[in-house]
């Protein structure tokens, strides 16, 4: 295996499409890693959707299944990502992106076979495997495709795929849990990115690292010891980091567990729930996914500090949103009310995604994302899903049947301490942001 990976010398070239219409190669890409995205996080939470169904045919209570839907997957997905980004700034990230869009796949396929706790952890641990292995590739190829300047637009149509994919496993979920059983979600979610493979092994291309930045150096890659700390010296990026993983850990409990409350606090049935949320996440998260990165974009050209003000502001307008979805018993309120909080929880990913880029060097980019990713998913998804069914049982005693309600009230507050950190970052961002500039470009002359 190479130092310096093949790049394709075709990757920036226009192509043309179905009605004559020519279209540059970095949107094709663009798309292409878009849809791995989306398959990504329809395998990530096909189970939230069937969590009760999979929880009573266990025998199991919501501290196991927090440790399967969360722990389990978010644990190697999180530890996975630091290895597998290190051979991406290595090796062709392309390549890499198709063997673990095919692994974790087919993983998921087979959980629809599994009949024990052990068996779904060891499974959704091969899930969390193969998907460490494509979000830092993706990042690092998109920084290699888009400018500064457009990256975190790029970015937020990018992680939109997180709302897309979303929106598909909660309606399909939903529905196909109550037509035909919660082992068919499972196979069939898997299907999609199994034949998903064959289009990125033949179309997804290679681009040359740097060139949008102007960089044309071509040294190693450098050593995991040295992305970390390069990163943590950096004060923008130790802020950034831990708000975005407490923002996280509030998402990532609430999305795994909120069909769960509707079912046991408004007696939703999984297709009702799937329905409701798929709309709520899929438009509304989206919105805020999307339209949080091009906001960003347009006020950040002026004061890079917007990169983390934006997403402070939407935590404090979108979190008594949020209490107010899980306290009340009127159902159509609730979820109306919680439109808010999806979209404004949403809004982070971009904005840190490109701060992120921003803050690495050329060599470093994709372990520069696995690092951000490892600190996000070992708090958000490793502990957030855990920490809520810690709760839930804890809260029996005292709530019975609202004890998940009030786990989950309990779990958003954390992200007052995520408003902080977003606070402090705005602090210093500017002046890393060009402290890391000029030494790239005095690295590249």
């Amino acid at each position: 295996m190479t130092d310096q990976p093949q790049q394709d010398k075709d990757s920036l070239r226009p192509v043309k499409m179905l009605g004559g219409k020519m279209i540059e190669y970095r949107y094709y890409m663009l798309g292409i890693l878009t849809l791995i995205y989306v398959v990504n996080w329809i395998d990530r939470y096909v189970f939230a959707i069937v969590l009760e169904d999979v929880k009573q045919a266990l025998g199991v209570g919501d501290t196991v299944m927090g440790l399967l839907t969360g722990t389990a997957f978010g644990l190697f997905y999180a530890t996975m990502g630091i290895p597998l980004a290190l051979l991406a700034d290595r090796t062709r990230r392309a390549t890499l992106i198709t063997w673990c869009l095919g692994i974790f796949s087919v993983m998921t396929a087979l959980c629809g076979a599994a009949v024990s706790a052990w068996q779904f952890a060891l499974l959704r641990i091969g899930v969390g495997v193969g998907e460490a292995g494509t979000s830092p590739s993706s990042h690092s190829m998109i920084a290699d495709l888009f400018s500064p300047k457009e990256r975190a637009t790029a970015m937020a149509i990018f992680a939109a795929g997180l709302n897309a994919g979303i929106f598909i496993a909660f309606f399909a979920g939903g529905w196909i849990s109550e037509l035909w059983g919660w082992r068919w979600v499972f196979v069939l979610a898997g299907l999609p990115g199994i034949l998903l493979v064959f289009v990125s092994w033949f179309f997804l291309r290679e681009p040359p690292r740097g060139h949008v930045d102007g960089y044309t150096g071509t040294g190693a890659p450098l050593a995991v010891g040295a992305v970390f700390k390069h990163l943590w010296h950096l004060k923008t990026f130790r802020h950034l980091s831990i708000a975005a993983a407490l923002n996280s850990f509030v998402g990532y409990g609430a999305l795994q567990w909120v069909p769960t409350y509707l079912y046991r606090s408004h007696e939703m049935s999984p297709g009702e729930i799937g329905t409701a949320l798929a709309f709520i996440i899929g438009i509304f998260g989206g919105i805020g996914t999307f339209g949080g990165g091009i906001l960003v974009d347009r006020l950040s050209k002026g004061d890079a500090r917007w990169n983390v003000w934006v997403p402070a502001a939407a935590i404090i307008v979108g979190t008594p949103f949020a209490i107010v979805f899980y306290m009340t018993d009127w159902t159509a309120v609730g979820l109306a009310f919680w439109a808010i909080p999806v979209a404004a929880s949403a809004i982070y990913l971009g904005p840190a995604l490109s701060v992120t880029q921003g803050l690495a060097s050329l060599k470093m980019r994709a372990m520069a994302s696995a690092v951000m990713l490892f600190i996000i998913n070992l708090i958000g998804l490793g502990l957030g899903p855990l920490a809520i069914g810690i709760l839930s049982d804890l809260f029996v005693p005292y709530f019975a049947d609202d004890s998940l309600r009030w786990a989950l009230v309990v779990g958003s507050l954390v992200n007052l301490w995520a408003i902080f950190h977003f606070l402090m970052a705005a602090r210093s961002v500017r002046g890393d942001l060009d402290q890391v500039a000029a030494q790239e470009s005095r690295t590249a002359s």
